[in-house]
C-alpha cells in the first residue's frame, strides 16, 4: 500500500462530489452541522478519533486513538475496517489513490 507521501494531488473539487456521492448520507462536514449515523466532521485535522462529544462511537474508534490527519485519513479510508477493527463505519473505503487524496483535499477544506 503506497503512503500519503507518494500519493497524487488532491483537488478538492472532485473530493467535494466524492463526499456528496459516498460520505453525506452519514457525515456532516461542517463544523457545528449535528451528527447523522457517523459524526460531524467538523474540525476532524488534528483529532483524536472517538472524541467528539454527542457522538457514540465504538470502543475500538475510542481505543485506536488515531491522530487524523493526511497521513493517516489515507490508510484509514482505503479500508475502514482493516485500519480500525471493530468500527461501526459500514463503509467498504476508496481504493484507488485518486479518490482519497481529493476527498482529503476536500475534507482539509470543508472540515476546518
Amino acid at each position: 500500500m503506497a503512503s500519503f507521501s507518494e500519493a497524487p494531488s488532491g483537488d478538492s473539487g472532485k473530493g467535494a462530489k466524492i463526499f456528496k456521492t459516498k460520505c453525506a448520507q452519514c457525515h456532516v462536514a461542517e463544523k457545528g452541522g449535528g451528527h447523522k449515523q457517523g459524526p460531524n466532521l467538523g474540525g476532524l485535522f488534528g483529532r483524536q478519533s472517538g472524541t467528539m462529544d454527542g457522538f457514540s462511537y465504538s470502543k475500538a474508534n475510542k481505543e485506536k486513538a488515531v491522530h487524523w490527519e493526511e497521513a493517516t485519513l489515507y490508510d484509514y479510508l482505503l479500508a475502514p475496517k482493516k485500519y480500525i477493527p471493530g468500527t461501526k463505519m459500514v463503509f467498504a473505503g476508496l481504493k484507488k489513490p485518486q479518490d482519497r487524496a481529493d476527498l482529503i483535499a476536500y475534507l482539509k477544506e470543508a472540515t476546518a
